[in-house]
């Protein structure tokens, strides 16, 4: 690695210089099973036709002009993202972070429009919302926290899935204008609430006049085998923030918003120079069209992993959960286990941990059934073995 770089990231010891589905190649010829999709971006896979057949014709048509203009391919799919999601209104911006700082900004403008002195967000424990300041701070992990003092105010964190303490800070905080949450914690852990948490918030914010916000950067797109993981309910939020997976690799970030919410946002309130660029916009109507299709196999599949899982590593010492969402996958040990993300690699798998005890895995969409058992006996077999060798 470059010493040019910044340190601020622990990169693995390889890397990669061509993609082709779930497969990546790296500078030295070796082939490797990606079994995280660049952390839930690539869902369709690398270098797949119909989304680089979009860059490539609309790089030769027109990259950017800003939003001081119209822009067609923006136009179409913030009508085809409504469609999609129930939501009626968009901003485009360029990553998950800045999608859920526009959803915090419209938070807090609506509380100031309502008179309230101090609007105040409830946020989960567990939780992972960005890195800027704001997001650092509804974010529900300590860690990552450290070092970043001050942070701004005007955010109170609650444990995940425990609707009672939500339900009381409403009742005591007149200053609550609204509720942020994952419908399923990604980088916490694949932490799957009760089946009735969203519609109970929903109820609470209902209630209290106050902003439903869900956050599903890791969850949206098709991860869970719908468009996105409230949709296995009948409830909506007010605000819906998409990314990861909306370009497939394309740096685009969407802010969706319905009722009050919608018109929040007014001239002047927010902005991107970059957001919604032609490029980018025409890349993810391409993959919207594309994961239209895929949406039953995503499901089928996730039933599948999860069978094959609970078969080789439920009544195994050490395994304390497997969690599965459609192509969200945790499978929890007893223990720390980061050492696998290195001997998957040796294996040419490539997985991730989080939250220091939790397999994660998020296979593209486009995997074959040959690939997943590839995924599944590896995966099984290292957990195994690592477990066999930490237990004294």
């Amino acid at each position: 690695m470059t010493p040019n770089l910044m340190s601020n990231y622990a990169r693995q010891p390889v890397t990669f210089v061509k993609g082709e589905g779930a497969w990546l190649y790296d500078d030295k010829g070796k082939t490797y099973l990606d079994a995280l999709s660049g952390i839930a971006v690539c869902g369709l896979g690398h270098s797949h036709p119909a989304i680089t057949t979009a860059i490539c014709d609309q790089a030769k048509q027109l990259i950017h002009t800003s939003n001081l203009y119209g822009i067609l391919h923006q136009s179409s799919l913030a009508q085809k993202l409504a469609e999609i999601t129930g939501m009626e209104t968009a901003f485009f911006c360029n990553s998950g972070a800045e999608a859920n700082e526009a959803a915090i900004k419209i938070a807090r403008l609506y509380g100031h429009q309502r008179g309230y002195k101090k609007p105040t967000i409830i946020v989960t424990e567990d939780s992972f919302h960005g890195r800027t300041l704001a997001t650092l701070t509804a974010t529900g992990n300590p860690k990552v926290k450290i070092g970043f003092d001050p942070l701004p105010e005007g955010f109170i964190h609650v444990p995940y899935n425990d609707i009672a303490s939500i339900e009381k800070l409403a009742q005591e905080n007149k200053d609550i204008v609204a509720i942020l949450v994952e419908p399923i914690i990604g980088e916490g852990g694949i932490l799957i609430p009760d089946d009735d948490y969203l519609a109970k918030i929903r109820e609470i914010c209902n209630r209290h006049h106050c902003l439903m916000l869900l956050d599903e950067i890791q969850t949206g797109m098709g991860r869970t085998g719908k468009w996105c993981a409230y949709q296995y309910t009948d409830i909506k939020p007010d605000v819906l923030t998409l990314a990861k997976g909306l370009g497939n690799g394309m740096p685009i970030g969407s802010c969706l918003a319905r009722g009050e919410a919608a018109q929040i946002l007014q001239p002047g309130t927010h902005g991107s120079t970059f957001g919604g660029n032609p490029l980018v916009c025409k890349t993810a109507l391409a993959v919207i069209e594309t994961i239209e299709h895929l949406l039953p196999r995503i499901q089928k599949l996730g039933q599948y992993f999860y069978q094959q899982f609970v078969s080789n590593l439920a009544n195994i010492e050490g395994v304390e959960s497997i969690r599965v969402k459609g192509l969200m996958i945790g499978i929890e040990l007893n223990k720390p286990c980061g050492q696998l993300v290195s001997q998957a690699l040796e294996k040419q798998l490539l997985i991730n941990v989080t939250a220091e005890r939790v397999v994660r895995l998020l296979p593209p969409f486009i995997i074959t059934d040959e690939q997943a058992n590839s995924i599944i006996t590896t995966v099984s077999n290292l957990i195994q073995t690592f477990l066999e060798e930490t237990t004294e």
